[in-house]
Order: C-alpha cells, then sequence, then structure tokens
C-alpha cells in the first residue's frame, strides 16, 4: 500500500485496531515496539504489520532477524516500507555468531551489517541473546572481547553497540559476582552500552535502580514490558507488579534515550495485548519524555 492510501485510510478508521483504542496520533515520539512481539504476524506480512502498529501510534521500532536482509526483504525494499508505513528503526537485534555462525551476527560480515543498518537508518546494534550453548564460563570469558571488536567497528561507523539481557546473565559466577557485572566491568562504557530488559531483571529478583547507581549512563535502551503476579508469565503493560513510575523516575541517571514495549508471549491475541499496553502508557504521562 503506497503512503498516501495509508494515510488516507488511517485518517477515515478504515484500518481498525481491537479494544476500542483510539487511533489518533499521539503527540510523543517515544512510543516504540520491538517487533519480536508480533512475530508471526511479521512472518506473514512485514507491511501490513508495520501499517497496523502505526495505527496504534507507534513512531519507531526495534527489528530483529537481519540475516543479509530485512524479513526476507532487500534493504531498499524495507526501507521504502519504512517510509510507505511511517515508522523509523531505532534498533536491530543481533547474536554473537560464537555457535550460529551466520551472517548478521557480530562475528560474520559484521561490516556488511553496519552498512546496512546504516542505510536504513538504525542508530543502535544490540546482542539480544545467548543461546545455551554459549552460556559456559569458557564463553563468558570470550564474550567481552567479542563486545568491544563489535562495539569497535560499530562505533567507527556511527552505530552504537548494546547487549540485552535475560534472567540468565543474573546467575552468580561467585559470592559478589554475576554474569551481567562481568560484562559491565570488563568492557567500555563507550563501545558497549546497555539495553535493561525490566521484565528480566525483575524476574532475576534484582533492581534496576541498582544497577543505574552502580554503572550510571550505562543504559540508554530499555525493554519495558510486564509481569504477572505468582506464575511471573508476561504480562500486558499496567497488569503486572513492575513499578515502571519508579523506574522511569531514574531514566537519566540510567542514560535512557529510548525504551520499547515487548511481550513475549500473551494468552490474548497480541495485537489486543499491544493495545492494552499502549492505551495504558498513553494514559501515564510517566512514559513520556522530551
Amino acid at each position: 500500500m503506497k503512503r498516501k492510501e495509508f494515510l488516507s485510510l488511517s485518517s477515515l478508521g478504515f484500518l481498525g485496531i481491537s479494544c476500542g483504542v483510539s487511533v489518533e496520533n499521539h503527540s510523543s515520539k517515544n512510543l516504540a515496539i520491538q517487533l519480536y512481539t508480533v512475530r508471526n504476524a511479521v512472518s506473514k506480512d512485514v507491511e501490513k504489520t508495520l501499517e497496523r502498529l502505526a495505527l496504534l501510534g507507534f513512531k519507531n521500532l526495534e527489528i530483529y532477524g537481519y540475516n543479509g536482509t530485512f524479513f526476507g526483504k532487500k534493504r531498499t525494499e524495507f526501507k521504502s516500507i519504512l517510509k510507505n508505513t511511517g515508522l523509523k528503526v531505532i534498533s536491530s537485534h543481533h547474536r554473537t555468531g560464537i555457535t550460529d555462525k551466520e551472517n548478521g551476527t557480530l562475528l560474520q560480515n559484521w561490516d556488511k551489517t553496519l552498512e546496512d543498518l546504516n542505510f536504513i537508518g538504525s542508530k543502535y546494534a544490540v546482542c539480544s541473546y545467548l543461546p545455551e550453548a554459549e552460556r559456559t564460563i569458557e564463553n563468558y570469558q570470550k564474550l567481552p572481547e567479542v563486545l568491544e571488536n563489535a562495539g569497535k567497528l560499530s562505533k567507527q561507523n556511527g552505530i552504537q553497540l548494546a547487549y540485552h539481557n535475560h534472567d540468565f546473565e543474573f546467575l552468580k559466577i561467585d559470592d559478589e559476582n554475576n554474569f551481567y557485572d562481568f560484562i559491565l566491568k570488563n568492557t567500555s562504557s563507550d563501545l558497549v552500552k546497555m539495553e535493561l530488559d525490566l521484565y528480566w531483571i525483575s524476574k532475576a529478583g534484582l533492581n534496576p535502580l541498582d544497577y543505574f547507581e552502580k554503572y550510571p549512563k550505562r543504559f540508554p535502551l530499555w525493554h519495558v514490558k510486564d509481569m504477572k503476579s505468582g506464575t511471573k508469565d508476561f504480562t500486558e503493560i499496567g497488569n503486572g507488579t513492575i513499578d515502571f513510575k519508579r523506574i522511569f523516575e531514574a531514566r537519566e541517571k540510567a542514560g535512557l534515550e529510548h525504551w520499547f514495549v515487548e511481550q513475549d508471549a500473551s494468552d490474548k491475541d497480541i495485537f489486543e495485548s499491544i493495545s492494552m499496553s499502549t492505551k495504558y502508557i498513553k494514559e501515564n504521562r510517566f512514559f513520556f519524555y522530551n
């Protein structure tokens, strides 16, 4: 769909969204989403998925799965889709390549990856996830060097590298240190920033504010998702136990620049969950700032 047609249909309400959330344009430019949240829809039709997200008020994206193409699209095709839907890519997720050795990883053709990320306008590249095979003492000891080297090349190409956590990084190496602290202490604060996943650090039983105090300005990116009471399952933002207001009050100490809505799984249609989350976000002004 051409951008002119898409905007026309948007204004007339023909591209409906669930859960009764208004399609009004929000004044904030901060509303962003990690596309992994809607991976099933993306696999069927990436452009229609982005159109639907734009109607929910999203302005920016974090993408995943680059392997030489963007969701099977050449970079020129994907950039055209972004233009048509009015969305911008802020950040892109990538694995290390230590075990999977695929294009688009930190250790395989990283310079070409950075070239393509620059082409679509991404400002960040994030090491997203360590497969179980990489979660060994030996690999963790190698990880700072892998991140530093990728971070240096990224910086030279105008892109900031960051590292995204799950809960396994908070397992203890010894009585005082965990893997997450090991990464922070053994990488440059300039070359390797952190994308803090507020759900996973909370599930691990740790306080994000403690990390903001220990490593100020190191956390320019956040994943914002909520955790159910009791089961600790994923849930819509505002339906769980995480105190986002308290965390967002510390955003300057953290060095926050961008945050992304994410929900890995849902007991509802995922777009219904996203609608519920965006409704809560729009009702709570602390999520928005200049």
